[in-house]
């Protein structure tokens, strides 16, 4: 089932239920004093209900600004690696080979091992990728400088590899630091349940505009919820950034 279907169903059972609540309530609840509660409710509901919105929506905005942060940082990536594999050819033909395929080898480990790892939320990513990355830093390292305009290549190469590094450990470290932890999880979902049930103490309106007042809430809230465990990970789930960067990178050092 795709994730529109997904979201789509999870709104509509959750709308669907608070609206048999709602009618329980209303059927067999206790309806005496109800409307004179309205002003006591109201206030209740305004105070929890817009907690709940501020905690949702600082949680949908670091989500936002993290994917996008991710997507940035893999061009970043793969821009960083370009650019040191194209200052190491003029150190060299010896070593300027070795880089362009240590370069490539770790393009393919990104693209092939480890995007497929990070898309799955897998905590655990193969260190091949670093221990290529490491082989690179050896292989300028090794390069030799007997003149000023190869002290340049040679210093630039080592910079982008550095780039390379920094922004590979910010990859990695999306896919495990984007989760939600369970006490903001227990947070949100408690919050909810709150929120939702309490236009029931409210009196005054007909049974079909309360049942439709309950209704659109929790399907909105729990949309927010969805969209909140989809953008999780920003390289799976709603998100799923593809690794056009490294696709791009492979093709101007091939």
């Amino acid at each position: 089932m795709g994730i529109y279907l997904t979201g789509i169903a999870w709104v509509v059972g959750a709308a669907a239920l608070a609206g048999f609540v709602g009618y329980l309530v209303r059927k067999f609840g206790w309806d005496e004093g109800r409307p004179d509660n309205n002003d006591a409710a109201g206030q209740v509901f305004t105070i929890v209900g817009g907690l709940h919105a501020v905690l949702v929506a600082f949680i949908l905005i670091s989500l936002f600004d993290s994917a996008s942060a991710a997507r940035e940082g893999s061009y970043h990536e793969a821009d960083s690696l370009v650019a040191a594999v194209w200052a190491a050819d003029s150190l060299g033909d010896e070593v300027k080979a070795e880089v362009r395929k240590l370069g490539v080898d770790y393009i393919s480990t990104v693209e092939k091992k480890e995007w497929p790892q990070m898309a799955g939320g897998g905590d655990f990513v193969s260190d091949v990728g670093w221990k290529q990355l490491d082989q690179l830093r050896k292989a300028v390292d090794k390069a030799s400088s007997d003149d000023d305009w190869l002290r340049e290549r040679k210093t630039e190469a080592s910079a982008q590899l550095w780039q390379v590094y920094e922004a590979r450990q910010d990859r990695l470290n999306a896919v495990e630091g984007g989760r939600v932890g369970g006490v903001v999880w227990f947070a949100l979902i408690l919050g909810s349940l709150i929120s939702v049930l309490l236009p029931n103490l409210f009196g005054g309106t007909r049974l079909a505009a309360h049942l439709v007042i309950v209704s659109t809430l929790a399907g909105t809230v729990t949309l927010l919820l969805f969209a909140i465990y989809q953008l999780q990970n920003p390289f799976g789930g709603g998100v799923r950034i593809p690794p056009d960067a490294f696709t791009a990178a492979l093709t101007r050092l091939t």
